[in-house]
């Protein structure tokens, strides 16, 4: 099958999927987390007008309820932190000591409280001979600020890949990416300790069965979930071997571009591209979050996620419009004709 002709059928497979749901022209019904959700994480827009193209989003882990973010391309070594409760920017960091970014795909947060940034999009479809990550200590307060960044250069054991996913293990601290492909990616892994001098080799582990746009572990490190522009994928973590155990509920999106868990483990946030782009929040259900999550809820009242329940109502966390799914279905057939133009073109 044809790249135009597999994205359209992925469109409609997803479009098909979520309409029973609801009828066409009838509101999403709030989800069980709407009513009464108390402290638990909510959908919000990011209301800074220069970040129109959040491409990756990360939890911090030093200021709960912040997440940092970036632009895809163009924007220059920044990186920003969001506020979750107003949308608003409340700290812009410039990188210094590194080269032109070219293509920042990724952002995640690692144990050593360094945040990474993955330079490692290849808009020439694989064909770069290297590419970078850049780590700098998470701020202890939010302020605009500049700091120094180290930089890794990375090269693939295979040859150049396009990728768009970069996750650092919680525990481990060792660095994984998934490249980028319509027929599933693989899965590599860094070397246990990256190095400024020299190149870091990342070697095939695995392969995914994923269109991989983005990726995150769960902050215990048990499990894996990797998100593609139409399907999320959850994935048991053991010995540095992945294996698919449930696809978890996931929002239409504009583009979808981005995943991060929630510091408690239970709520995945979804982000896409576009001006005043919405991170929609997906609280997980009993069977896709770790014991120790369970073990909480329990404490908490015995409330699961509901299935994998939208935060706030609708698919995109709004659930405001009562002709969503129609909106949904131009919004996907839409998203999936551009997609393949670029494709044709060179562009992303």
């Amino acid at each position: 099958m044809g790249s135009l002709a597999r994205v359209v059928t992925c469109a409609f497979a997803a479009v098909l999927v979520a309409l029973p749901a609801a009828p066409l022209g009838s509101a999403p019904a709030a989800s069980a987390y709407a009513a009464g959700a108390g402290d638990r994480p909510s959908s919000f827009t990011i209301e800074d007008e220069r970040i129109t193209e959040s491409s990756g989003l990360a939890a911090s882990r030093a200021h709960p309820g912040v997440y940092w973010t970036h632009n895809d391309s163009d924007d220059g070594p920044y990186v920003y932190a969001v506020d979750s409760e107003t949308g608003r920017t409340v700290a812009t960091v410039t990188l210094r000591g590194i080269g032109d970014p070219r293509d920042v795909e990724a952002i995640s947060v690692g144990p050593d409280g360094q945040v990474y940034v993955a330079d490692i999009g290849d808009n020439m479809g694989g064909t770069w001979p290297k590419v970078w990550i850049y780590a700098f200590p998470e701020p202890k307060r939010l302020a605009d600020t500049t700091v120094t960044a180290k930089q890794y250069t990375v090269q693939y054991a295979d040859g150049p890949r396009d990728a768009e996913a970069m996750m650092v293990h919680p525990k481990t601290g060792r660095v994984y990416i998934v490249s980028k492909r319509e027929e599933g990616g693989g899965l590599y892994a860094g070397p246990a300790k990256l190095s400024t001098t020299g190149v870091n080799r990342f070697e095939r582990v695995g392969d995914v069965d994923v269109w991989a746009t983005d990726g995150a572990f769960s902050p215990d490190g048990g499990h894996l979930v990797l998100r593609g522009y139409f399907e999320s994928a959850l994935f048991d973590w053991r010995d540095g071997k992945p294996k698919k155990i449930a696809e978890p509920r996931m929002p239409i999106q504009r583009q979808g571009e981005s995943v991060t868990y929630t510091l408690d483990g239970g709520t995945l946030m979804y982000g896409t591209e576009g001006r005043r782009s919405r991170v929609s929040a997906v609280h997980l259900d009993d069977d896709q979050v770790s014991p120790q999550v369970r073990r909480e809820r329990g404490k908490d009242g015995g409330a699961d996620g509901g299935k994998g329940s939208l935060a706030d109502g609708g698919a995109d966390g709004d659930g405001d419009s009562g002709n969503y799914y129609l909106v949904g279905v131009l919004l996907v057939v839409g998203t999936a004709l551009g997609m393949a133009a670029r494709r044709l073109f060179g562009r992303r």
